[in-house]
C-alpha cells in the first residue's frame, strides 16, 4: 500500500505541483501589465492610507498599471524587460525617484522560467512514459536524459528563488524608503504586493518535483 501510494504521488502529484508553480511563477511575473492589472502586484503604492479614494500604482517586473481614482480605469505601461515606469497619475510631492525595481530582475526570472517550463515537460513525459510505447520509455529512461531533467529544474529554481529573494529585499528597502520620505500631508503609502506569496507558493510546490529528480540521480549515482 505504502509503495502504492508513494509511485502515485512521484507519477501524478509532482506533474500537478509543477504544473501548478508553473501557472503561478507566470501570473505573478505578467503581472500586473498583462494580466490582473489591479488585482496582482509586487509593490501597490500610493493609495490613500486612511482608505478614502486616492491614485494607485501597481508594479511589477515588467511594468506598472496606475490610476487616479479608485473608479477610474486602469492604465499601464508596455511590458518589458526592462521596464518603464509611469507615475503621472501620483501626487507630484510623491517621490516617484524611490520606486523602481532591480535592474535586469526580469531578464534572470524570465531565464528562470524558461527552465522550469522544459523541466515541467520532460518531468511530466517522464512520468507518464510507461504509457507512451516501449521506445519512449527507454529513451526517457537513459541516464543522461534525467540528469539534464534534474539540472534543468534545479536551475530553474535556484535563478528564481534567488531572483525573487533579492527582488523581495529591494522592495523592501524601497517601500520603506518611499513611506519615510513622504511628506506631511500627502496621503500616500506603498506597501509589498500578493505576488510575493504566489512566488513562494509557486517554489514551495516546484521543491518537490525538482527533490524528487535530484533524488533519482542519488540513487543511480549510489548504484
Amino acid at each position: 500500500m505504502i509503495a502504492g501510494l508513494s509511485k502515485a504521488v512521484v507519477l501524478y502529484l509532482t506533474p500537478l505541483l509543477a504544473l501548478t508553480s508553473l501557472i503561478l511563477s507566470f501570473l505573478a511575473f505578467l503581472a500586473p501589465s498583462l494580466l490582473l492589472q489591479d488585482r496582482v502586484a509586487l509593490t501597490p503604492s500610493s493609495n490613500s492610507s486612511d482608505g478614502t479614494d486616492g491614485a494607485s500604482l501597481f508594479l511589477g517586473l515588467l511594468g506598472s498599471c496606475s490610476r487616479p481614482t479608485a473608479n477610474a480605469t486602469v492604465d499601464c505601461t508596455v511590458a518589458a524587460l526592462k521596464p518603464t515606469y509611469d507615475f503621472s497619475d501620483l501626487p507630484d510631492d510623491v517621490p516617484q525617484i524611490l520606486i523602481s525595481s532591480p535592474p535586469s530582475a526580469g531578464g534572470f526570472v524570465a531565464v528562470s522560467l524558461g527552465f522550469s517550463s522544459v523541466f515541467f515537460l520532460v518531468y511530466t513525459v517522464g512520468s507518464f512514459r510507461h504509457k507512451m510505447g516501449e521506445k519512449m520509455a527507454a529513451a526517457m529512461d537513459k541516464p543522461l536524459i534525467q540528469r539534464i531533467t534534474a539540472w534543468m529544474g534545479f536551475i530553474g529554481f535556484f535563478i528564481g528563488f534567488t531572483t525573487h529573494m533579492i527582488v523581495r529585499m529591494w522592495f523592501d528597502k524601497t517601500v520603506s524608503d518611499f513611506n519615510g520620505s513622504v511628506a506631511l500631508g500627502v496621503d500616500a503609502v506603498a506597501n509589498i504586493g500578493n505576488a510575493f506569496t504566489m512566488v513562494w507558493v509557486a517554489y514551495a510546490f516546484l521543491a518537490v518535483p525538482v527533490t524528487v529528480a535530484l533524488s533519482k540521480l542519488h540513487v543511480q549515482a549510489s548504484k
